[in-house]
């Protein structure tokens, strides 16, 4: 960081609202805009955030039939692609 006037350290500027986790990124060799960006943003929970369940209407059935297998469900090598897209998405 430049040194001010007063010999001080100039701070990150107005357009950073945690300083304390900017001089941490920072420190550790972050550039200016990206340290910035990161410590104005939210912090981020751990865990998936929602989203949508996969599209299995692109699989072809035996890519939904080996999914199956793999989730334990039973009697798929009798269903049909739309019974196989339910049993997924309701297991």
């Amino acid at each position: 960081m430049a040194k001010s006037k007063a010999g001080k350290k100039a701070g990150p500027g107005p357009s950073v609202k945690d300083d304390k986790r900017y001089e941490a990124l920072r420190d550790e060799g972050m550039s200016k805009e990206k340290a910035a960006r990161i410590a104005n943003s939210p912090p981020s929970e751990t865990g998936r955030k929602g989203g949508k369940s996969p599209r299995y209407e692109d699989w072809t059935v035996k890519a939904l039939q080996q999914k199956a297998a793999e989730v334990g469900i039973k009697g798929r090598s009798t269903m049909r692609k739309q019974a196989l897209i339910k049993a997924l998405r309701e297991h």
